[in-house]
């Protein structure tokens, strides 16, 4: 029998045309300093790079291995980085099962329920609850996701995740575990540390006092609040900021920059005297005056428009893994490591301050090491409500020893 051993979390990161060689030797030379390659590892990747040898490597030594292409690269405790980089986690006493499937045009529910009975199967835990799910998906259907992974491991099992997101929103995102690389699929973790797990998921936006209705949905466009064209009111909402008509001889006009700092809430009642917000982004308008969003809202739902500052942006990462401590009274000489979830979004509007968002992790953190990830949709527990899917959020997972 394996001894029983504190957890142990290594970050690797490697940038440049040898990225992945690079990131190789790194493993091997990690492998040697442990005994024995990483029990688990996470590995995010710029789209530009090819992560595969990294996802071989890690496979033929028996790690249970998952990844996901991050926008522009990620950030750890030493900065960000726009290469490659691997969380690898070393638990002699915990089990770690991984899955990754394509969608193939079937149901995302039934795909993501026969990926989690099988990472649970690569565990040797087959019918058993994780303390969490560890998720990575490419966008487009996160919600389905969701509620196939609840299927198999119930609605109180933490499931947080990041979607997959490339550089420029041109869908050149893909998810990868030993099983494969997607274009359009999944990859799933069950994790059975022995050490101790904390999670927060928050925005950092505040709301305003301008509020609606969605009053007719299609899928993911908003096409009406209040019984108006969804674009023209949100245009006016944010008094011209975000235009409210596509540009002559244009079906569609793409805004997603221009939304970032004005993103729709919908309140989620919680347990104190504050409302919660889950996010939608709004990424383009149709002559239709629809909006297409990176999350589902239901027909019906009340809608607030938020405002985000680039301060806000940049500090509110840290005060969720202040979060995720506090949550489990977790100090930072009880932290192994950590994995946070930042939304590319967010990633891309503040540009250079993106240095301030691994500057007060760090701050946070102190000397321990973390892996922030860049996605398109972020997927969290919000006490009260469950797992959701929201965009422009921020989710902290805190690994005790």
């Amino acid at each position: 029998m394996q001894e029983v051993t504190a957890v142990q979390i290594d970050i690797l990161e490697a940038s440049g045309p040898t990225a992945a060689n690079d990131l190789v030797a790194q493993l091997e030379a990690l492998a040697k300093k442990r005994g024995q390659m990483p029990d688990f590892a996470s590995v995010h990747y710029n789209c530009l790079i090819n992560p595969e040898p990294v996802m071989t490597s890690l496979a033929t030594a028996g790690t249970a291995a998952i990844g996901a292409s991050s926008c522009g690269g990620a950030m750890t405790h030493t900065g960000t980085t726009t290469g490659l980089s691997a969380f690898c986690l070393s638990d002699g006493g915990g089990d770690y099962g991984v899955c990754s499937l394509a969608f193939d045009e079937k149901d995302p529910f039934d795909v993501a329920a026969r990926a989690t009975k099988t990472a649970l199967s690569h565990a040797n835990r087959a019918g058993e609850k994780p303390e969490m799910i560890w998720l990575a998906a490419t966008p487009g259907c996160e919600e389905s996701v969701l509620l196939g992974i609840e299927s198999i491991v119930g609605e109180d099992t933490p499931i947080v995740g990041g979607s997959a997101a490339d550089n420029d929103v041109s869908g050149q995102w893909s998810v990868l575990s030993p099983d494969g690389r997607h274009t359009s699929g999944i990859s799933v973790a069950v994790l059975f540390p022995t050490g101790t797990v904390s999670i927060a998921y928050q925005s950092g936006y505040a709301p305003t006092q301008i509020t609606g209705t969605a009053t007719q949905v299609t899928d993911r466009i908003l096409r009406e609040i209040d019984h108006r064209p969804a674009a023209t009111v949100y245009s006016d909402w944010t008094k011209g900021a975000v235009p409210g008509t596509v540009e002559p001889g244009h079906s569609t006009r793409p805004i997603l920059s221009q939304s970032t700092f004005f993103p729709l809430g919908r309140p989620m009642a919680s347990d104190g005297n504050d409302l919660e917000y889950l996010l939608a982004h709004p990424a383009t308008l149709d002559d239709a005056g629809g909006l297409h969003m990176f999350a589902n809202i239901e027909e019906g739902e009340p809608l607030t428009l938020m405002n985000g500052s680039t301060e806000g942006l940049a500090t509110r990462a840290g005060r969720v893994a202040s979060l995720a401590k506090a949550t489990s009274g977790t100090t930072n000489t009880q932290i192994a490591g950590a994995l946070v979830v930042y939304c590319g979004g967010c990633r891309l509007a503040l540009g250079d301050e993106v240095e301030t968002v691994a500057r007060t992790l760090r701050d946070e953190m102190g000397t321990n090491p973390f892996l922030g990830v860049f996605t398109f949709g972020e997927q969290g527990p919000m006490v009260g409500h469950g797992n959701l899917h929201g965009n422009l959020m921020i989710s902290a997972i805190i690994f005790g020893h």
